[in-house]
């Protein structure tokens, strides 16, 4: 009898632990006074969220959108320049070059001062004097405008001398490389105003000015390359004919 007694007892031991953990589970706490229910302790709480110090910096985006851009760009402009060399270069009877008119030298001057303008901005923007770099931006941004309108005297004058896309090969490379220089230019206007709304005011944080200086030289990249696109493409067009 002994025996029995203390195997039945051993069960009753067993089965303890088993009623504890499926009342856990079902989310059944202990009831006031009941000795059979779960401890509050005894419930396992979520882990609060901590971000670790250690955790890597920010990728700065900005940048490779910005290579891709002047991959993308230089890829396009090359193709083209490569497809007037080759018909440059076979002297066709319709090619007949022509003097570039003065309003193409205004326009270099306009966008090697809006690149300088620029390097001025970017230069305040990565001191933190903001008002500063504000106000170059602006002359930046009034320059590129400019350029722009400089673009439509030039073909302007061109029009007035009867030359036009067709009937002479070199003045259609000459209208389809600077319109596409000029679609690319007010691509980079749109950016130029970017940076300007976003150092209109200075930066509350130090991690938000190393994100507006990032961003800055990302859009100079892309700004520098434009200058520096258009004096290939006016050694092409006015000393390679």
């Amino acid at each position: 009898m002994k025996i029995g007694t203390i195997e039945k007892q051993n069960d009753i031991d067993d089965e303890r632990p088993l009623r504890r953990s499926f009342s856990a589970a079902s989310g059944q706490g202990s009831s006031p006074g009941g000795g059979d229910g779960p401890d509050d302790n005894d419930r396992e709480l979520p882990e609060p969220a901590v971000k670790d110090a250690d955790d890597p910096p920010e990728v700065d985006k900005s940048k490779y959108i910005a290579w891709f851009l002047l991959l993308a760009v230089g890829m396009t402009f090359a193709g083209l320049l490569g497809a007037y060399l080759m018909i440059a270069t076979n002297k066709a009877a319709e090619w007949k070059p022509f003097d570039l008119p003065f309003q193409v030298w205004i326009s270099s001057a306009l966008i090697i001062a809006s690149s300088v303008t620029y390097s001025l901005a970017e230069r305040a923007i990565g001191a933190f004097k903001y008002d500063l770099g504000r106000n170059w931006l602006i002359a930046t941004t009034a320059l590129g405008a400019a350029f722009i309108s400089s673009q439509f005297l030039v073909w302007m004058a061109l029009a007035a001398k009867g030359l036009y896309v067709s009937g002479n090969p070199y003045a259609g490379f000459f209208y389809i490389l600077t319109a596409a220089h000029l679609v690319h230019v007010a691509g980079g206007i749109v950016a130029l105003g970017s940076v300007l709304l976003r150092n209109w005011y200075p930066a509350r944080t130090e991690i938000e000015g190393t994100r507006r200086t990032e961003i800055a030289r990302s859009v100079g990249w892309y700004w520098h390359f434009m200058g520096l696109l258009w004096l290939v493409l006016l050694a092409f067009l006015g000393f390679w004919k």
